[in-house]
């Protein structure tokens, strides 16, 4: 009795022993994918900077870009960058990073939209660059930041003015999202490049793919995590049911030869619009690459999409 007593005790230590290494892995793996604090927020801008060409960060700051600042609902100071038109216009771009950079990874993009007569705001997207924050939102959370920064302009340019939301990889994530809110009328078209159709799906590749584990039970298990610490789950941000929600022209891009977003999301989210809505997959193009596989092709197909929308 005493020796089965022995064996159900260890086993039942074992398995205590096991779960808490679960809990604990899942909790560092959480941890790694969502938190950021001031020392990384400062890498994500020296990235996007020294991602881009000299020339293109040297037009960016000829533009003496103005500062703005929104306090989101949950109390973080965001900043975003505008870059005035040369002539007074009506056209606003709204342009959002990806993961782990910042608003200075779009400057080229901003640089196209100028030479097509818009201003254009680039925000640091929470926990990112120079905005507050200590957790990553992978769009979700984020989709409200950008109804701010959306109000922001109209404000600023009139009841008249037009609206464009941009964004690439975990930005596209962002526009898409925010597209399925309730938004002004301003708000005229959404161009989302590598953009994925769920976060929880997107977790659940990153983890498999990025730390060669498991997804089950860490994806459940961090989910819970992110409800208990952050009021909304992972699950919560399905981006393709956003788009149903919304009638807004979507243009969807995505390379190919992917390896960070897997390419059947522009298949899902394509599928899931429920408004007007174009597909470009280029057949060569790694992540967010597409542009630069051919600029020239890549910024007319923009132009001419938007040409349709926008006045």
């Amino acid at each position: 009795m005493k020796t089965w007593q022995k064996i159900l005790g260890g086993t039942a230590a074992a398995a205590a022993v096991s779960a808490i290494s679960v809990l604990g892995g899942a909790a560092v793996v959480y941890q790694a994918a969502t938190k950021s604090f001031s020392r990384n927020r400062l890498k994500t801008k020296k990235r996007a900077i020294a991602e881009n060409t000299a020339d293109d960060n040297a037009w960016y700051l000829r533009h003496d870009p103005a500062e703005w600042t929104q306090t989101s609902l949950d109390g973080l100071i965001l900043r975003a960058s505008l870059v005035e038109a040369e002539k007074p216009t009506k056209r606003v771009a709204i342009l959002a990073h990806g993961l782990g950079h910042a608003r200075e990874q779009m400057i080229p993009y901003a640089r196209v939209f100028h030479n097509w007569g818009y201003a254009t705001l680039m925000p640091d997207a929470r926990a990112h660059g120079d905005s507050e924050g200590h957790t990553i939102g992978y769009g979700w959370p984020d989709r409200l930041d950008y109804t701010g920064w959306i109000n922001q302009v109209v404000a600023k340019y009139g009841d008249d003015c037009e609206i464009v939301l941009m964004g690439i990889s975990m930005g596209a994530a962002t526009v898409m999202a925010t597209a399925g809110e309730d938004l002004p009328h301003n708000v005229k078209a959404v161009i989302a490049d590598s953009g994925y159709a769920s976060v929880l799906a997107e977790a659940r590749f990153r983890i498999r793919h990025k730390y060669h584990l498991p997804t089950y039970p860490i994806v459940p298990i961090a989910d819970q995590y992110s409800r208990l610490a952050e009021g909304y789950r992972l699950s919560d941000g399905n981006i393709a049911e956003q788009l149903r929600h919304t009638h807004l022209p979507l243009l969807l891009i995505q390379g190919a030869n992917d390896q960070t977003v897997p390419v059947e999301n522009l298949d899902v989210l394509y599928r899931a619009a429920a408004g007007p809505k174009e597909k470009y997959r280029d057949p060569s193009a790694a992540h967010i690459a597409t542009r630069e596989t051919d600029p020239v092709k890549y910024d007319q197909m923009v132009a001419d999409f938007l040409k349709k929308y926008v006045d």
